[in-house]
């Protein structure tokens, strides 16, 4: 199998790019778009986001606004009218959202002879009766530093938390307590984190979360504890240094940056954090987190 290139993942996600430019005011659901681009739901959004710069939400979003800006010069529909085809119930939302992206109101905006159109990295724009044949995919700063690392499958013990993942410490707060009860903290175990959701698309509420301690394969849990083996194999390693509200742009980084550079592809498996020291004793800008990318053979 040949090393998948820069041109490869260009070219599957300019396929999304387009299906998104020709149904911007269709339902589009996740799943729907990681299969246009032949990606695992699991990594699509991370890819997506690390690659264009913005999530898919926030990139529908902005085209609409561009789409509103071209039929207000264009135009002579109300705002009202326009404002309703670009996604908002309401005159004011649609205002707010309008003046923080183009800097004028729309009603400014129609008035001004050349007015701010703002620059996004990626070149992406909405382009009203034509396609889109190229972007810009962006590269970071500094190379990352990645590690392709050699995995033995991980048995877990875990707790699934539902809901925001700024909440997920509750969840810890239950599940070491009982495994401190039965022995199982001691020696060389690790904490890991599951994030089975893009908050950008999925509802704080739903939002799901395996927070995991590694356990011997003989181990049963019960209860509200489960178990669960973590597939071995190799990985993409890369370390973040700082807050967890952060590790998005790791991830996004990691997986739409390095990753399409690297020569190689995501396997069918969710990413996974390590966790090498505690919130509870740690600043959070002096938080270190392993994230792990499962790669194809």
């Amino acid at each position: 199998m040949k090393p998948v290139t820069l041109h490869d993942y260009k070219r599957r996600i300019l396929r999304v790019l387009v299906h998104i430019q020709q149904r911007l005011d269709e339902p589009l659901k996740l799943d729907e778009l990681a299969g246009i681009a032949c990606f695992s739901p699991f990594h699509f959004h991370r890819v997506f986001r690390g690659m264009v710069g913005e999530s898919v939400k926030e990139h529908v979003r902005r085209l609409r606004l561009e789409r509103a800006a071209s039929r207000l010069k264009l135009g002579k529909e109300p705002v009202t009218q326009i404002a309703f085809h670009a996604g908002y119930a309401s005159h004011e939302a649609f205002t707010r959202a309008f003046n923080a992206w183009f800097g004028a109101s729309p009603s400014q905006f129609r008035a001004l002879r050349r007015p701010r159109q703002p620059e996004v990295a990626s070149g992406l724009h909405y382009r009203n009766q034509r396609p889109i044949t190229k972007f810009r995919p962006l590269r970071g700063g500094p190379d990352m530093k990645v590690e392709i690392k050699k995995v033995e499958p991980l048995s877990v013990a875990f707790m699934r938390h539902v809901g925001p993942y700024n909440q997920v410490g509750a969840t810890w707060d239950k599940l070491m307590p009982i495994l401190g009860k039965e022995g199982l903290l001691g020696g060389n175990i690790m904490c890991l984190g599951i994030c089975h959701d893009d908050p950008e698309v999925t509802a704080p509420a739903k939002l799901r979360y395996d927070a995991c301690v590694t356990v011997d394969a003989e181990y049963r849990g019960e209860g509200e504890i489960g178990v669960q083996t973590i597939p071995g194999g190799e990985y993409a390693v890369t370390t973040h240094l700082g807050p967890y509200n952060k590790l998005g742009e790791t991830y996004a980084a990691l997986l739409g940056q390095w990753l399409p550079r690297s020569g190689r592809e995501l396997a069918n498996a969710p990413c996974f954090e390590v966790y090498l020291n505690s919130p509870e004793s740690t600043a959070p800008e002096d938080l270190i987190t392993d994230v792990y990318a499962p790669l194809r053979k």
